[in-house]
């Protein structure tokens, strides 16, 4: 019977497709974390390391995690001190809007305090150690003034300026009554702000929120008594949590995917992350839940 090479080649394209795919599937557990082809429920697991100064990646692997159908649940693992307003803003809304469709727990590690904890009250279950470092809800914005300094050296700063707040915070000159009111007033629309995603995503009022929203840090014990967390326990604790919340029994446990890195990015990336905190050290005008 004489063979055909259509049948043939498609005979070959699916074994070699078979052969690559069995590979994938014995490899993907030897890096430690489970691969996206096996099969099975799964917990995903995002986390969020680090000074928070983006949102734009965390936004985009919560949102694959949404669309994963295997993905039945979610694990935010925070080891943050906090960062900038807006990203954390933007995270938190994120984690809100997944949170409706999908089981969303948070687990925190050695610290998710200010930025970190604005991010976890999205959640609908939290998880910290009892050493975790955590609250710490208020606002910052640091100044630096070299007007002295600069005198001693002889160093004059001239300004042209269209109205008298457009060089607010400047290091040059000392800060007017004026200019700290509305700066203040800035402070306390976004610590009003906080208030609010706390109260809200731990179902207490603004006026409990208040008292333990003057910039206090806590542990994770404390925390559970003011009742900002629900649990203790570490990683493991949050994964079972988020299982159960989602009604499965031993899922396997993703994380996304992440595109290989050259030398030169972990270069740049250290770089950057250095720099950014001189930058944040001089900063004149940065609103910072840190």
């Amino acid at each position: 019977m004489k063979k055909n090479p259509l049948v043939m080649a498609l005979l070959i394209v699916g074994a070699i497709f078979l052969f690559f795919m069995i590979i994938a599937l014995f490899l993907s557990p030897q890096s430690g974390r489970s691969g996206r082809f096996s099969l099975g429920a799964k917990v995903g697991v995002i986390e969020i390391n680090g000074v928070i100064t983006s949102a734009s990646e965390l936004i985009e692997d919560l949102h694959d995690f949404e669309e994963n159908s295997a993905i039945k649940a979610i694990v935010l693992r925070i080891d943050s001190p906090g960062g900038s307003v807006a990203p954390s803003q933007e995270i938190h809304d994120a984690v809100k809007k997944t949170a409706k469709i999908k089981p969303v727990v948070v687990s925190m590690g050695s610290v998710a305090a200010s930025g970190g904890y604005y991010i976890a009250v999205a959640g609908q279950q939290i998880v910290a150690n009892p050493g975790t470092m955590t609250g710490s809800i208020g606002v910052i914005m640091e100044f630096a003034n070299y007007e002295e300094l600069l005198k001693k050296i002889g160093w004059q700063n001239i300004v042209v300026k269209s109205g008298r707040f457009k060089d607010i915070g400047s290091p040059n000159r000392p800060m007017s009554a004026a200019d700290r009111q509305l700066l203040q007033a800035m402070i306390d629309d976004v610590q009003s702000q906080f208030v609010d995603a706390v109260a809200q995503g731990r179902n207490l009022s603004p006026e409990e929120v208040k008292e333990i929203a003057d910039g206090r840090i806590m542990t994770g014990r404390q925390a559970l008594a003011a009742g900002l967390v629900d649990k203790l326990g570490g990683l493991q604790t949050a994964i079972d949590l988020a299982a159960n919340l989602a009604g499965i029994v031993d899922p396997e446990v993703v994380y996304p995917l992440k595109p290989p890195r050259k030398l030169i990015d972990y270069i740049m990336q250290g770089t950057a992350d250095h720099l950014f905190k001189i930058m944040q050290q001089q900063s004149q005008l940065k609103l910072n839940f840190l």
